[in-house]
């Protein structure tokens, strides 16, 4: 078992890795900023488990920028050793079906804290601003399930 959590996280890393690319490419490319909804979630949840990020201007938000992109890496990595630990209990899909689902999964973990702590409202979003979530979590789960399949 131990050995399917540390091959899914390694997986997941791979697939975090691919999901930061594109979202860079993506930025570049539109001269887009980038999201300040990971440290606004982390900011949320610190405040709401009574353990606040500390300091205040900039320095707390360059830890709360730090604390969102730490958190998306965790996320991926957690994703792809869940996703592992189901394929050694035996839930197999082809591997484009697992792509699609494992990148699913990580946008749900994503997105659905996001929404339910009100930092922002995926119903409103443009279709611009879901190609920019969609299309990196699915290549992630493309990498991430096909990495773990492929070692097998």
């Amino acid at each position: 078992m131990f050995q399917s959590i540390v091959r899914g996280g390694a997986a997941g890393a791979a697939g975090t890795t691919v999901l930061n690319a594109v979202t860079y490419a993506d930025m570049a490319v539109r001269g887009r900023p980038s999201s300040e909804a990971p440290a606004q979630v982390v900011d949320k949840i610190s405040q709401d488990v009574g353990h606040p990020v500390p300091g205040s201007g900039d320095t707390r938000a360059n830890r709360l920028s730090g604390l969102g992109a730490l958190s998306g890496i965790a996320v991926g990595c957690g994703t792809g050793a869940a996703v592992s630990l189901l394929r050694r209990a035996g839930v197999r899909m082809p591997w484009w079906l697992g792509g699609v689902v494992t990148g699913a999964l990580a946008m749900a973990a994503t997105d659905v804290p996001m929404a339910r702590l009100g930092v922002s409202d995926p119903t409103s979003w443009s279709v611009k601003d879901w190609t920019s979530d969609v299309l990196p979590h699915l290549l992630y789960g493309l990498v991430t399930y096909g990495i773990v399949t492929a070692s097998d």
